[in-house]
Order: C-alpha cells, then structure tokens, then sequence
C-alpha cells in the first residue's frame, strides 16, 4: 500500500469505524443496563401491587389473594401470579408462559427484574417482597404487550441476527457512509498537495527546469505551501545555474572557433614558408588543431542537445532507415582504418521525437565502436522490437571487438570527459564527449542507454527508445 491517499483514507475510516462501533455496542449495553431501573415508575407500582398481594395473602388466605389479582388483572392488564419461597404458585391461577423463569432470576440483591418474551415480545415483571410475617414472596407478572418495539433480543435468542442487520441498516449505515465521504474529502486534501508536488519534481528532473508548483498550492498557509514556496525557489535556482552553464558552455565553444581559423591560415602559411625539418612539427600542430574543432563541435552539440527537446520539431523517425544510413557513412571512414561496419538485423521500426538529436545519439556510438574496434574486425549493428515490453521498444544494439571497458567503469563511460585510458583516448583521438552526447540524446526522448563487455571480447552499448503506436510495418 504505497498511496499516500489510501492510506490516510483507510485509517481515518478505519478509525471512524471503531469509534462508531464501540460507541454503538456501548449504547446497546447502556441501555439493556439502564431499562425500567428499581426507582421508575413502572417499578415502584409493580411493588404497590406486590406488597399488597402479599399483605393479602397472608391476612386473608388464597381466595382472597386471587380475588385481588383478578380485580388488578381487570383495571390494569397485568396477568399476575405468587410464589413463595419454594417456588410453589399460591394463588391457584394459571401461570402464563414465560413467569416460570422470572422467579429464579429475582435474589435478595435483585429484587426486580424486567425483560421480553422472544416468542411474543411481551413484557415479564417479577418483584421479590418480604412479607409482614418475615417470609420471601416473589410476584411475577405477564404484562400488556406496549404499543412501543421491545428490547432487543440477547445474543443467540431467536431474532437477534435479523435485528442486528436491522439496526445497522437504519443507523450504522449512514453514519459509516457519511463518515467515508468525510474521510475521502480529507485523505484528497491532504494527499492532492503531495501528488502535485511528486509531478513537479519529476517534470525537473527529466530535465524540464521550468517546472514549478501552482499557484493554488502556494496560497496554502501550512506547511505543505511553506514546502511548494520551497520547491519553486529551489527549481528556479537550479534552472538559473544550468542555463548560466549552458551559456558558458556555449559561448566558449563558439568564441574558441576563431581563433582556431585563424591558426589553420597561419598554419598554411607557415607550411609554405617553412623547410622539412619543421614540417613534423607542422603536422603535429595541425592534428592538434583538428582534434581541438572536433573538441569544440561536440561541446557545440552537448550544449544542444541539453537544451532538450522543447525548442525542436518532433517527426516520425524511420529507425530502420536511419541505422542503415548511419551505418553506410560510418562504414566509409572505417575502412581507411581497416575496420568495417556491418548491420545485421534491421527490423522496420518508427519513433516520434528530434531526427538530429536520435541520429547524433546513434553516430556517437557506432563511432565510438569503430574506433575502439580492433583493425582487421568489424562493427556489428542490429535494431529490434523488444517482445518483453509488448513491443513498445525499440533495441539497438553496437558490438565492437575491442579491449572492453573494466567492470568498474562501465557506468561512468557516459559522464562527459571521462576516460577510461587518456594514452588510448590520445592515439584514437576520443574526447569523452560522443556517449555523453548519446546518453542525453536517449534521456530526451524517455529511452535508456547501457554497456556491457562481451563473453568473448569486446563492448556492446544497447540503446532502447520508445517507438510510435504504429511502429511496425508489414
């Protein structure tokens, strides 16, 4: 259970719940406690009749206690017998069904008791009173059935399943469906806060550094707004850092392009005026220069492609077209280093997103391979659908047949100068720019980019992008 919303709703109902319940069994108990105490009316006229059905009894005998009892059963409905201390009905009437056991429920401790029949929900009384002889009487009593529902009936007795329902349906009920529209509306308004928050940090850290909180969270006047000021602060910080850099980054590249044209006229010159023991020396200065504008062309194009995706069109790319393009132009360089490319698989695929920006990516590694290949081997490309995601992916693949990357720099291969050897990266002529560009390239367009060493030799870089819904022809 990972929603913050699920969980805040959960507990506050499953709180409200118990609350509900426990105040609902409490009420139940409190008030099967508290029905016709010894001080109510109904009791203290039970005990009227009582004490003077014994009076009665013991005064004038049997025939006049029935008498009595007829006289009370006529005026007040109350079908009533008396029993002494055995147990034994003294009044010679019919003992009506249900009074039986009220005697054995009333002690010298309680002396009154209440309840209903669960057959006929009809009223039994019972009043234990000690006669003016000293001796233990207990009347019990059938009482008239009451316009009003009985007492619910105890745990087990017949009915007492059916009531229950009863009783949840027409209370419990609407106090657990309003208290979970209630818990609903806090678990959103604690929860939307965090949700929308959770969205902007995502949005900057794919890269979108103009990703902020809205304004309606900021208006909050609790801690999560103090957090959404925080946050917009922060982003707004950040985004003015990496542009400043980008800035940097860029205008040096640009502003080193001249002075590096105006060296390579210098350096033309000085090749005309200059005899053969400097030419060496001229050579040399020239490939430095090249490899400081290549230099300069792949920071160019770093600063590019972190600028993202925003300012450029998005097309439908043909993948399959364009591995194989970029696999004849870089073919053509590798064969004046005797070395090769080769595509072996080549799947028709497309994908939406930045045609320069999926190419760079694609040529910065298959370049990175035939340089590091060895002479005499062959690069080896392949593009296909990956069937594990349901095709949604397209994997191409760049095996070279090198040294390998040690285990422990496979991950930093694609931080930007990084080397893994700097006297190899100098005789191949790398700069630790291509894969950096490639991986942002890759992020840009929601892809992954990873290396492995080969069982038998050898790097393969796997790129994986997201291809159109339509990717596959037929």
């Amino acid at each position: 259970m990972r929603s913050l919303f699920l969980k805040i709703f959960l507990w506050f109902g499953l709180v409200m719940v118990v609350a509900n319940v426990a105040s609902f069994v409490t009420g139940i108990l409190t008030e099967r406690r508290s029905q016709f105490p010894r001080q109510s009316p109904m009791a203290q006229t039970f005990a009227v009749y009582a004490q003077s059905a014994v009076e009665v009894f013991e005064r004038d005998g049997k025939t006049a206690l029935a008498s009595y009892l007829e006289r009370v059963e006529h005026a007040s409905k109350i079908h009533a017998v008396l029993f002494d201390s055995l147990g034994n009905e003294v009044s010679g009437r019919t003992v009506p069904d249900g009074v039986l056991n009220a005697f054995g429920r009333v002690t010298e401790d309680s002396p009154y008791v209440f309840y209903f029949l669960p057959q006929q929900q009809r009223p039994i009384a019972a009043h234990l009173i000690r006669g003016p002889q000293g001796f233990t009487y207990v009347l019990a009593a059938e009482l008239p059935k009451p316009d009003f529902p009985g007492p619910p009936p105890h745990l087990g007795e017949p009915g007492s399943f059916a009531f229950g329902l009863r009783i949840i349906a027409r209370s419990f009920l609407p106090v657990l469906l309003f208290g979970g529209l209630f818990c609903y509306w806090l678990a959103r308004y604690l929860s939307t806060p965090i949700v929308q928050l959770r969205t902007a940090t995502h949005e900057l850290s794919a890269g979108k550094l103009s990703a902020r909180v809205n304004q309606k969270l900021l208006k909050r006047r609790d801690e999560i707004g103090n957090l959404g000021r925080d946050f917009n602060v922060m982003a707004g910080r950040i985004e003015s850092l990496v542009g400043a850099q980008r800035r940097l980054l860029g205008d040096i590249s640009h502003e080193l392009r001249s002075p590096l044209a105006r060296q390579g006229v210098a350096l033309g010159l000085a090749r005309r005026s200059a005899g053969p023991l400097a030419a060496s020396a001229l050579d040399r200065i020239g490939r430095e220069a090249e490899r400081l504008n290549e230099m300069i062309g792949q920071l160019l194009s770093l600063s590019r492609v972190e600028t993202g995706t925003d300012q450029l069109d998005n097309t439908e790319i043909d993948l399959s077209a364009l591995v194989q393009g970029v696999a004849e132009d870089a073919d053509f360089e590798a064969r004046g280093r005797e070395r090769s490319v080769q595509v072996i698989s080549n799947e028709p695929l497309v994908m939406t997103g930045v045609f320069e920006l999926v190419r760079s990516a694609i040529e910065n590694v298959v370049r990175n391979a035939v340089r590091y290949t060895a002479e005499g081997t062959q690069v080896e490309i392949s593009l296909m659908h990956d069937p594990a995601n349901l095709d949604r992916f397209a994997v191409i693949s760049v095996r070279d047949h090198g040294k390998g990357v040690p285990e422990e720099s496979i991950r930093e291969i694609f931080r930007p100068f990084y080397r893994v050897d700097d006297d190899r990266d100098r005789k191949t002529g790398g700069t630790g720019l291509g894969l950096s560009i490639a991986a942002r390239a890759v992020h840009l367009h929601h892809g992954t980019i990873k290396a492995a060493n080969a069982s038998d030799g050898g790097l393969i870089v796997e790129i994986r992008l997201p291809t159109a819904p339509a990717q596959r022809t037929t």
